[in-house]
Parts: C-alpha cells; sequence; structure tokens
C-alpha cells in the first residue's frame, strides 16, 4: 500500500472520495481553498495542509479533483499565485487528476510535471456523488501503464471499475465520450417522460415497464422517478454538465467533427440555466422540453 497520498479539492465528490482513502487506511493530507471543508475531512482523520505544494511535498501520490482545466493548471502548476503541487512535488511520484478538463491541458502538465521526474495520470470519473459515497466509481485513466498499476491500490478505494485508456489524455476523452452518452440519454429520456406524460398514461408506469428492457440507462433508473416526483436537486449540476459539453464541443471542433446530438442538448441545457440556473440537477433538462410543449411531467391534469 502507498504510505501517503495528497488530496486537493473537496467538493461534491472529493470529500467523500477522502473518507474512502481514510476507510481504506491510506494516510491521506488535503488541502482546500475552502478552509472548512479541510477543517471537515480533519474530523475524520486527515490532515490539512497549507497548500498544494505542501501536499505534494507530504505525498507519495497527489490527487486533484477540482471543477475545470483552469482550476488544475492553478493547483498543479501554480498559476494563481498559490504554490502549486509542482513546487514540493517528489522526483518519482505520481499525480492523479481526477477533473475533467480539456486532454490537451493535461498533455500540457504532464509534460511540465515530467520534466521534474514525475507522472501524471489523468483519471476522470462517473458515477455521481452516491458513487464517490460508496466507492463505485468509474475511473478512466490515460498515461503510463506501469504508472496506473502503482497507484491501483489507491484508485480501488474509490472506485470499482478502472480502466486504462491509452496514453497521456486519453482518460479525459473517453470522460468527455461518457458525457457525450449521458447527455443524449437524459435527452432520450426526457422526451420519453414528456410524451408518456401528453399521452395521459402515468409516467412512473412508463420507467418501470422499460427500465428492465433495451431502452434501460443510468438516467431511467437514477433520474426518471426524480423528474417525476419533480425534485431536481443536483446529483450532478447543469453547470458542470455544460462544461463538459464545451469541452467535447471543443475538442469536436478541433477534429472538424460533428456533434449534432450534444449540440442540441448543450442548447437546451442552456435554456434551463437561463430560467433555473447553473446549480440545478442535470434531470432539469426535462424542463426545457416542457416549457417547448407546455406538458408538466407528473402533473395530474395532462
Amino acid at each position: 500500500m502507498t504510505d501517503t497520498v495528497g488530496f486537493i479539492g473537496l467538493g461534491i465528490m472529493g470529500a467523500p472520495m477522502v473518507r474512502n482513502l481514510l476507510g481504506a487506511g491510506f494516510e491521506v493530507s488535503v488541502w482546500n481553498r475552502t478552509t472548512a471543508r479541510s477543517e471537515e475531512a480533519a474530523t475524520h482523520g486527515a490532515s490539512i495542509a497549507e497548500s498544494p505544494a505542501d501536499v505534494a511535498a507530504r505525498s507519495d501520490v497527489v490527487i486533484s479533483c477540482v471543477t475545470a482545466s483552469a482550476d488544475v493548471e492553478n493547483v498543479l502548476l501554480g498559476t494563481d499565485g498559490v504554490p502549486g503541487a509542482i513546487e514540493g512535488v517528489r522526483p518519482g511520484s505520481v499525480v492523479i487528476d481526477m477533473s475533467t478538463i480539456s486532454p490537451a491541458v493535461t498533455r500540457d502538465i504532464a509534460a511540465r510535471l515530467a520534466e521534474k521526474d514525475v507522472q501524471l495520470l489523468d483519471a476522470p470519473i462517473s458515477g455521481g456523488e452516491q458513487g464517490a459515497i460508496d466507492g463505485t466509481l468509474s475511473i478512466m485513466v490515460g498515461g503510463d501503464a506501469a504508472a496506473l498499476e502503482r497507484v491501483r491500490p489507491v484508485l480501488e478505494a474509490m472506485g470499482s471499475r478502472i480502466t486504462h485508456c491509452g496514453p497521456s489524455g486519453s482518460g479525459q476523452t473517453v470522460k468527455l465520450c461518457n458525457q457525450i452518452a449521458v447527455c443524449i440519454n437524459n435527452y432520450a429520456m426526457a422526451e420519453a417522460l414528456v410524451f408518456c406524460q401528453a399521452s395521459g398514461v402515468d409516467p412512473s408506469t412508463m420507467l418501470e415497464a422499460i427500465s428492465a428492457g433495451a431502452a434501460g440507462s443510468w438516467q431511467i433508473s437514477n433520474l426518471g422517478s426524480r423528474i417525476v416526483e419533480r425534485d431536481f436537486a443536483p446529483g450532478f449540476k447543469v453547470g458542470l454538465q455544460q462544461k463538459d459539453l464545451r469541452l467535447a464541443l471543443e475538442a469536436a471542433d478541433q477534429l472538424h467533427l460533428p456533434l449534432a446530438g450534444t449540440s442540441m442538448v448543450h442548447q437546451l441545457f442552456a435554456a434551463v440555466e437561463r430560467e433555473s440556473g447553473s446549480d440545478v440537477g442535470t434531470q432539469a433538462l426535462v424542463n426545457a422540453l416542457e416549457a417547448l410543449t407546455s406538458v408538466t411531467v407528473g402533473s395530474a391534469d395532462q
């Protein structure tokens, strides 16, 4: 087992991931921009570092789990004035970035860390907050295969499926594929629910009927009933989904590749953001279709 793990970023996903690492017996030091979250992690046994550089100096394996490309650059390279992990990282150690960011930015950061004799694994995650709590995340890894094997016990404390996707940036590319499939499945579910409601059939019955067949999906099993119950609290926020879809569309543009379905869902989410803000759950995609059709899923008067 690796002796020490450093963790940067204690948000909805990061905080339970740290608890699982501690539960697996790892010694964990943490840093978060909001000190209260580090203090909460300390109540579970983590030690609090003064900066990302301090986290790296204490750790054999450094994990970052933050929001966007610029945030990863800030905490790993120190581009905003806070000492980045690169300033304290030990030669021969491994940095695992579990954020969802640009594959191109990932490769640039990997090159910078390689100059310090440090390997970067891009290891974005899927499974939502509940997957982070349960330690059942799907982890998509890009980078050196030997480095992955070295840190596999760390990843196994947080995830149940760990897939090596290829060289640096490949994990991020696969995560963007995941987000393309997720958003279009979400749209398909929303459209089916609106059609069902308008047709006078109980949408809960419809969800039960189709969930075990060829139409079954994570969205139908986990988000469909929440839509019927008008529960739009976030497991994954619309604003974060939009960030990921922008990354996918930007990468596709570099490939001169049309992503028609992804573009459409991105625009529908923009309507949701305008009406309800960026902090609602991604199941609120149905609200855009409801506005277009004057049909409200779960309403008794349809």
